[in-house]
This record gives structure tokens, sequence and C-alpha cells, in this order.
């Protein structure tokens, strides 16, 4: 698998942008705001209080089984491995933001639970057990036919598309926490302090700063 590099410039440029304009643009039932806000919604500034509601709701409800969410949580630490610089996809809590996307957007439900199957399915075949009890060496080996589209045979195409559908999400959550965007340097509308022009551009235009 490719290093944090290539994936800062797949991920950012195509896949997350495309997931989050998605998941923006997906069409939701129109829900009736409740008449009372919950107790500590006042503290929530700028959301209303239904969305307050909808998020708790969310919260409160689990998708995958614990078996899913280790295999999820195995599939994006290959993806986004700990480096030097910061923490893996795991650190970053990326499982739990798919386990939220999975509820909030439901349409990713089937494909995820179906893709999933479909690996465990596979590696039992090839090496008697789920992906999640492989050995690291046999779960990049799997990984490795799934990862790169042009290259996968007939046979490996549900997992190319699985795979591809993990890896948006899982970069999408990656980049969006704190640290991954501590790991891409940014830092975000910051207040600033002027200092005046550096003395080397003053020097540069032959003036001398004022003092």
């Amino acid at each position: 698998m490719k290093r944090r590099e290539s994936l800062k410039a797949i991920s950012l440029a195509t896949l997350s942008t495309g997931l989050l304009l998605d998941g923006c643009n997906q069409p939701k039932a129109p829900q009736a705001p409740p008449t009372a806000a919950p107790p500590g919604a006042a503290s929530e500034t700028g959301r209303q209080a239904h969305e307050i509601v909808r998020d708790k709701e969310l919260h409160a409800t689990t998708f995958f089984t614990p078996h899913e969410m280790a295999t999820i949580t195995v599939l994006a630490d290959i993806i986004i491995p700990r480096d030097e610089k910061s923490g893996s996809a795991s650190d970053a809590k990326v499982p739990e933001f798919i386990e939220f996307i999975a509820k909030d957007i439901p349409e990713h439900q089937l494909p995820l639970r179906g893709g999933l199957r479909w690996l465990d399915v596979q590696c039992a075949t090839r090496y008697g057990q789920p992906f999640a009890a492989c050995t690291p060496p046999q779960q990049l080996e799997m990984v490795t036919k799934i990862a790169y589209p042009r290259r996968a045979t007939r046979d490996m195409l549900p997992g190319v598309a699985f795979f591809n559908r993990m890896r948006d999400l899982t970069a999408t959550g990656f980049f969006t926490s704190k640290m991954g965007m501590a790991d891409i340097g940014y830092v975000g509308n910051s207040p600033n302090r002027w200092a005046g022009v550096p003395a080397d551009v003053l020097q540069q235009y032959g003036m001398k700063e004022n003092g």
C-alpha cells in the first residue's frame, strides 16, 4: 500500500471531496423538529434542536457487529497505517466514523456489510479463517488483490468495489479528523499578528524600518 503522500493526493482531490459532496446531497426524509430541545442543547451553538436529537439517536444505536468493526479497523489501518508523523486511521477514530456514516447514510449499509462478508468468505477459502484473524502478510496479500482495479482479476471485482468504498470512507474520516488535519498541516483560519514589513524586504527596496 502507498503511504500518506499518495493518499493525500488521491483522497483529498477526488475521493474524499466526492464522498463529502455525495453525503451532503443525499435526499433525506423530512423530520419534524422536536417541541423542546433536549438537555444541553443550548450549549451546542449553531445547531438546531432536531439536528442534536438525530445525532444522539444515531450514536445510541449500532449497525456493525463487533466482528465487522474489527475487520473495518484492520482494513482502515492498512489503508492509513501509523507512521513517524502521526497515528493510524484507527487512532483517528476512523472505524467509529464509518459506523456513524453507515447509520447516517443507509445507502452504505448493504455494500459495506456485503463487502465485509465477501472478504471473509475469500479469506476462509484461501487461509481457512476470516480476514481479521489472518496474519498480517495474509491480510496484505488479500488487500493487494482488490486495491488496484486495473490489476484485479474478474473474480475480484466485487472486492474492488467494496475496497474503493472503504478507501473513500477511510480517507474522508482521517483527513477530516483533528489528527488528519495536523498530518497535512491544515490550520484553518487563525489569528495573526502584524509585525511590520520584514527587514530584508525593506532593505531590498532601499527603505529603512521606522523606529
